[in-house]
């Protein structure tokens, strides 16, 4: 919602770009068939769209809009996501925007009681957390996607029906020059929380929804308050009621806050009510003395739903079609970004021929598992924020009370940010033999660090699978050699990347410090297996050239099914 006398594309501070509509070939009795379709061109799909185009696949993308989704809405970027932008190519206009922050605040009755600061050295090349409107992420990914001769974006086709049969699945769109047929091998669902996909196959989303909801108001003030996460928890201002506030780009702030109890959803959101709101908290609780705008609001409520698989046959749903999960700990874009480059590599790996329908099996197991994990931490946060009942309410601020005097307290407060999922229990991750004392366990993504000024670990990964192989000066022994040529040569997607010691090879990269030696618990000998999304698919002490092979099936699907590469 906007303030009266501006329309929904009326921005403060941001241009809204219109997509023109192109009629397709379909239109014109052309029988085209594609290898994916994406219904959806929020951020979700459209990453999933460059993740397949990554590895060569194209896709279309169909949307019912002509422009970017209106107001911030999702503004939290996490480090893991930013790699996964960086892998992608386009890490460097949202780096360049955003607002990269470490540390939060939380009060209780206008009063600091807890601080908290997010792992961050300069081993990392990203923010933990960067703050980014979604209007912005939406047009970086889209200007790239536009860019690719792999992805063609349909706007204003609207898909309003879908059917699948063993060899593909058919898509009814409507555009404003007619209706007509989309013939494609596979479909990613990226259509939001009222997915038609999912409606479609008459699929459900199962889970519960809590109580309490909040108005989320974009506001432009001018003010020098660094950029980290403030709540505020029973403010003298609106003693009923969990603030949270966030600094964007733009002079952009993003303000949360929970209706008071019997306050009237519909009431609460009338520009009248929303400015009386947001008056208080930027005078009374945020201490600015400054004139505001408002620029945007809408309404909220937590939910924790997902569905019970998130393959139906040729159809995987990504994103919000596939769970809904709560804002509290950014976990809700950020869990999508990871929905789409699973889904995106995998997809990619079936249709060049290197995976097999087990890995497409692997899909569901490995990002439901991230969800109920996120369902775990934010359902902690949401009963936090929003307690359920009215013991959780006194058993709440009995916590933030104590605080003010007891450290041990002050942990109750901790947003529990986004964290990446590890995939320890999926099919294709080898199980851990070795006793490595350091170093991310088989089904966690790797961990970076520096290797010079501007230079990373990360920067250095292949578009497929990667292996990282330890020695003293970056030698390779012919038998492994061997077994690399021979595995490229079956059109296997595999880099080698050589960790030195000292130099050595001309190819290797040097550990300058022993700070990736340490940090992977490794020796010379030593080796590990990346995934596409640089999950660790294996890792040895002391590795054999005969075990990659092994360990590649599975993380392929291929042992899932008796094959072998």
């Amino acid at each position: 919602m906007r303030p009266a006398g501006r329309a929904e594309t009326d921005s403060l501070y941001f241009d809204y770009p219109h997509f023109p509509f192109v009629r397709p070939p379909e239109l014109d009795g052309q029988a085209v068939r594609h290898r994916v379709a994406i219904v959806g061109a929020g951020p979700v799909g459209v990453t999933a769209a460059l993740e397949l185009a990554r590895h060569g696949i194209a896709s279309v993308v169909l949307d019912d809009k002509d422009t970017v989704n209106d107001g911030s809405r999702a503004i939290c970027l996490s480090r893991h996501s930013f790699e996964i932008l960086q892998q992608l190519g386009i890490a460097a206009p949202f780096e360049e925007k955003g607002l990269g922050w470490t540390q939060g605040r939380t009060y209780f009755r206008d009063r600091e009681i807890y601080r908290f600061q997010m792992p961050h050295s300069d081993q990392e090349r990203y923010y933990p957390m960067v703050n980014l409107q979604q209007q912005y992420i939406e047009q970086f990914l889209i200007d790239k996607a536009q860019a690719s001769d792999l992805i063609e974006m349909r706007w204003q086709s609207a898909v309003t029906g879908v059917s699948q049969a063993d060899a593909g699945v058919t898509l009814q769109v409507t555009t404003p020059e007619g209706d007509y047929r989309l013939q494609c091998d596979y479909l990613l669902a990226a259509d939001g929380a009222r997915s038609v996909v999912r409606k479609a196959f008459d699929l459900s989303l199962h889970g519960e929804a809590y109580e309490g909801r909040y108005v989320i108001a974009d506001v432009r003030l001018r003010s020098d308050f660094p950029t980290e996460r403030r709540a505020f928890f029973h403010s003298h201002a609106l003693p009923d009621t969990t603030i949270l506030v966030h600094k964007q780009p733009d002079d952009i702030w993003r303000i949360d806050y929970q209706l008071a109890p019997g306050e009237d959803p519909e009431e609460a959101v009338l520009e009248e009510r929303i400015r009386e709101k947001v008056e208080l908290i930027v005078r009374e609780v945020m201490q600015e003395s400054g004139d505001w705008e408002l620029e945007w609001w809408s309404l909220y409520k937590a939910h924790t739903l997902a569905l019970d698989d998130y393959r139906h046959g040729r159809v995987l749903f990504i994103g919000d079609s596939a769970h809904l999960v709560p804002i509290f700990g950014v976990r809700g874009l950020n869990n999508g970004l990871a929905d789409a480059a699973n889904a995106g590599w995998k997809l990619a790996c079936v249709l060049k021929g290197q995976g097999t329908d087990g890995l497409l099996d692997s899909y569901s197991p490995e990002r439901r598992g991230a969800t109920l994990d996120v369902f775990a931490n934010a359902g902690k946060s949401t009963r936090f924020m929003t307690p359920p009942t009215r013991g959780h309410a006194l058993m709440r601020d009995a916590a933030l009370a104590l605080a003010f005097h007891n450290d041990y307290a002050s942990g109750f407060a901790n947003p529990r940010q986004v964290t990446p999922y590890t995939y320890a229990d999926s099919p294709l991750t080898l199980a851990d033999g070795a006793a490595f004392e350091a170093g991310p366990i088989p089904g966690a993504p790797l961990i970076n660090r520096r290797l010079g000024d501007d230079d990373f670990l990360l920067d250095h990964l292949g578009t497929g699978f990667t292996l990282m192989h330890f020695s003293e000066a970056g030698e390779v022994e012919p038998p492994l050699q061997q077994r690399l040529a021979a595995l490229q040569a079956k059109g296997i997607d595999l880099t080698l990347l050589r960790v030195a010691r000292s130099p050595g090879a001309e190819d290797a990269l040097v550990d300058p410090d022993g700070s990736l030696f340490t940090g992977y618990g490794a020796a010379p000998g030593a080796a590990y297996l990346a995934r596409p999304d640089r999950h660790v698919a294996a890792r040895w002490k002391s590795f054999e050239p005969a075990a990659l092979e092994a360990a590649l099936n599975l993380a392929q699907g291929r042992a899932l099914e008796g094959e072998t590469s």
